[in-house]
């Protein structure tokens, strides 16, 4: 008999991006390790990001609970529409450049609704759910945000039932990059930390997505702390062909502090001293781009440069991946991301394409891509070394050898994530 948990999560098909990938391929494996998941949902979720392609994946005989909740960034579009949308996707426009409507809804979003805006779920969930472990007999619970509220779910029914519960956080919590645009009073911040710290250290197994995260929560609690990173599923043969220019992609969002300059000189001085990688050059961006960014590549002459895709599903982001010469991935330059791993980044390394990162020094990526030698890791203030690898790369793109050679990467297969879980299970 198969051995029943209770996964409790915001994200699902037919929601986009990355956030909902980590647990619908959990789910997809976990049957084959004598563990039966139930899932639990939002019956009317206000999804940034809309993917119908992923639903595929969800196995015919899951079972499926859904309850509704109430979601404030509906009411926030009565203020702005695309402000609200934006925010809601997590790009948030510079300070210096927010609208009063923008400062608006940063403040009310950061100050009165903690720990997000999906706080209201908290109670009618637990209130429903309470019977439910009762009737099908489940003591194991997992919880994963964000959003965090999530884990106050996860709280309360271990305070009720004395359930076995896990966390799993995709994301830090307190230290992730936005938490500090949100405008938190010095009352908002000590509330934040309170409840990162309870739910640290009243959860049974914490499970994180980095190795810098780890040690981040190592000095707030003493309970176990398993790494588990996404990863990458099998994919289907796509017949794709190379692009014909030069192409340097960026797959996903592309926000304002995400934005590296040094890169973008380097790009313009290779547009003025090389006719030849004039000719062939072309940068493309797959998801949504930040006005500051685009500012940024206006001041370097590069827009003429840009093929900007917009967001796509995540199947036709697979075939954009394997279809680029270069791949690029860009993390903002800040202690707080050095624990930060893209999901991009495991289906960018089975791409077959070299990647170009750039971000701050020591950081988790930098530690995958070189391990796996799949690619280049770069600081903000490396061009002369960047500027030498592009060259290196257009080089082997003229001569029709440019490709990766990727070692290792067996571990980050979604199977064997899965089997790591099922064995803390």
């Amino acid at each position: 008999m198969k051995k029943k948990v209770l996964i409790i999560t915001y994200y699902w098909p037919p929601a986009g991006g990355p956030g909902v990938q980590r647990w619908l391929k959990f789910v997809k494996y976990l049957p084959e390790f004598n563990i039966e998941p139930v899932v639990y949902i939002p019956e009317n979720p206000n999804y940034p990001l809309v993917d119908q392609s992923l639903a595929s994946d969800i196995p015919s005989n899951i079972t499926i609970l859904k309850q509704s909740i109430s979601e404030p960034y509906k009411w926030a579009g009565v203020l702005s529409k695309s402000s609200s949308k934006t925010i809601s996707k997590g790009i948030i426009p510079e300070a210096k450049k927010q609208s009063i409507a923008e400062k608006l809804m940063l403040f009310v979003r950061g100050n009165f609704f903690i720990p997000d805006a999906r706080v209201a779920w908290v109670k009618p969930s637990v209130k429903y759910l309470l019977n439910i472990l009762e009737e099908e007999d489940i003591h194991t619970i997992i919880t994963t945000g964000p959003p965090h509220s999530l884990h106050l779910i996860g709280l309360r029914l271990k305070e009720c039932l004395g359930v076995r519960w896990l966390a799993d956080f995709r994301d830090p919590w307190t230290t992730i990059g936005y938490h500090k645009q949100l405008k938190l009073t010095r009352a908002s911040k000590a509330k934040h930390k309170a409840l990162e710290a309870q739910i640290l250290n009243s959860t049974d197994q914490i499970i994180v997505t980095s190795f810098k995260t780890k040690e981040e929560f190592q000095l707030i609690t003493q309970k176990p702390i398993e790494v588990i990173t996404n990863g990458y599923d099998k994919q289907q043969d796509v017949d794709v062909e190379l692009d014909k220019k030069f192409t340097l992609s960026h797959i996903g969002s592309l926000l304002s502090e995400r934005n590296p300059e040094v890169l973008w000189r380097v790009l313009n001085d290779l547009v003025n001293e090389n006719d030849s990688f004039k000719n062939d050059f072309q940068l493309c961006f797959v998801g949504a781009v930040s006005e500051n960014v685009l500012g940024s590549l206006r001041k370097n002459d590069l827009i003429d440069y840009i093929n900007n895709v917009g967001y796509v599903s995540h199947k036709e982001a697979i075939k954009h991946q394997k279809s680029t010469q270069v791949l690029l991935l860009i993390e903002i330059d800040s202690d707080d991301t050095k624990c930060i791993i893209p999901g991009k980044l495991f289906e960018y390394m089975v791409s077959g394409r070299p990647i170009i990162s750039i971000g701050p020094e020591g950081s988790d990526v930098e530690k995958i891509i070189k391990e796996t030698n799949t690619g280049n890791y770069f600081n903000y203030d490396s061009y002369d070394s960047l500027k030498s690898i592009i060259l290196k790369h257009y080089n082997a793109f003229q001569n029709n050898t440019l490709q990766s050679h990727p070692i290792g990467l067996q571990k980050y297969h979604r199977r064997a994530l899965t089997q790591s879980l099922s064995k803390i299970l």
